[in-house]
């Protein structure tokens, strides 16, 4: 849980909590619904400026450029060693860039930590799914919202403020049952996250990245090794997801699903960025042809 959740509260929340109103108007969408309203920026929300990753004397990303736009489902391939995870991870925070610039929302995000771009509203799923896996598949999406009001000690038992945490973990419960149901994972909302198969785990993935109010989503071959009829589902959610107003970046190595899903196709290679277009435009573009040693696209 997140580690900047207040360790006091004054008089005045005390007093301020005590005063709240109990009754809130019933919202009409659902979670999952109110949670995709999102206020477009009026630019792209993600651009990426000479991005450059060094390891030692390894060069995993070379002057990498190249922009997101808002409501997109944008891939992002190339071959093995081609820098698309270095370029995922220094976006995300997992590793600081030796240079270059990730802008988020028109804010300079290079070198924050995952968790604080996490709360900007950037967020990503990994290629091996990262579920906690002796908890619950409920608990795993209840646990993902941070600044939680039961993350402080002194809330969740002070007579006060009890009360605000309750009612918030019931808000919490009936949002994660309403994602579950999204996902169609509903039904194994309460089995251990560690017995999922691995296609179910990427579904409770996205699920959970969801459940923390992201603008944008970075999928890290959400697809590997996932059975076509999962395959199918989570494709349906992600078109379902972009349709309401999310941003999507998706690296993938199956080339079919990146031509027949995504508006627009980003290539790198050796570090760098070797082309940008639809996919009919990278279908036929002899650099990266070339790049994938005549592979057909």
């Amino acid at each position: 849980m997140s580690s900047d959740a207040p360790d006091a509260v004054d008089s005045a929340d005390v007093a301020a909590a005590a005063d709240a109103p109990e009754d809130e108007p019933e919202a009409n969408d659902s979670a999952v619904e109110e949670a995709a309203k999102h206020v477009p920026s009026g630019g792209p929300p993600l651009r990426v400026e000479g991005l450059v990753k060094r390891f030692g004397g390894v060069t995993a990303v070379d002057d990498a450029s190249f922009e997101v736009e808002s409501g997109s489902l944008t891939g992002l391939i190339g071959p093995n060693g081609a820098g698309k995870s270095t370029t995922f991870n220094c976006i995300t925070g997992v590793h600081e860039p030796t240079a270059g610039t990730v802008y988020f929302e028109g804010e300079d995000i290079t070198g924050l930590k995952p968790h604080q771009i996490a709360r900007k509203g950037l967020v990503r799923t990994f290629q091996i799914a990262r579920e906690l896996s002796e908890m619950t598949v409920l608990e795993n999406l209840m646990l993902a919202p941070q600044g939680q009001l039961g993350e402080s000690a002194i809330r969740a038992v002070t007579p006060g403020l009890r009360g605000a945490v309750v009612e918030e973990e019931t808000a919490l419960r009936e949002r994660a049952w309403e994602t579950l149901e999204f996902f169609e994972i509903d039904h194994l909302a309460h089995e251990h996250a560690g017995n999922l198969s691995g296609g179910q785990r990427k579904l409770l993935e996205m699920a959970r990245a969801l459940m923390t109010d992201p603008e944008m989503v970075l999928l890290d071959e959400p697809l590997a090794g996932v059975n076509p009829t999962l395959e199918e589902k989570l494709l349906d959610r992600i078109h379902d997801l972009r349709a309401d107003g999310y941003t999507f970046l998706l690296v993938e190595h199956d080339m079919d699903v990146i031509m027949n899903n995504c508006e627009r196709v980003i290539v790198m290679h050796q570090g760098s960025v070797l082309a940008e277009g639809t996919g009919d435009e990278i279908r036929n573009d002899e650099r990266v042809i070339e790049a994938y040693l005549g592979e057909d696209l």
